[in-house]
């Protein structure tokens, strides 16, 4: 096993990523890396490398998340945050973007938990098919047909 800092350097950038395909917001995806390592850090004598060392710090990460929305009484994902506009978009055009946006999202939430999760981490957390196969414990071909069967979905949505 990795000393402490080059497990952080190795491995927070990927754990940010992760988180924040979650949580939406940078600053509370900071806060659950640096707690996240924190746990690691501290519980890595319970670490038997039966998964890869990225496996197992999303796994803390997601528990920490999970505490997270449980100490605000919520089970559900946080709100967006708003893509900053230049000022040569008029209101109208920010406001069908944000409806656009609040309607793919609407139909995200419908999908099936494994699609839902798959288009989070590909589509916010810009994973690669092989990083989410390991994320969640199957492999880059079931990511790669889960994302195009729930982008399949997604279009027959928009189009009815």
């Amino acid at each position: 096993m990795q000393d402490n800092e080059e497990l952080y350097r190795e491995y927070s950038t990927q754990v940010y990523k992760f988180v924040f395909s979650f949580c939406h917001n940078h600053l509370l995806a900071e806060e659950i890396t640096q707690e996240t390592f924190y746990r690691a850090i501290k519980s890595i004598h319970k670490y038997d490398g039966t998964c890869k060392v990225y496996v197992w710090l999303c796994q803390i990460a997601k528990h920490v998340w999970y505490q997270e929305l449980d100490k605000h009484n919520k089970r559900k994902t946080c709100e967006l945050e708003d893509p900053p506009f230049s000022n040569a978009n008029s209101t109208e055009t920010e406001f069908i973007l944000a409806q656009d946006k609040m309607e793919l999202f609407k139909q995200l939430h419908l999908l099936d938990p494994n699609t839902k999760e798959v288009l989070y981490l590909r589509l916010t957390g810009e994973f690669s098919f092989r990083e989410i196969g390991e994320i969640l414990g199957r492999d880059e071909t079931w990511a790669r047909v889960t994302f195009y069967r729930g982008k399949q979905k997604l279009m027959k949505g928009r189009s009815s």
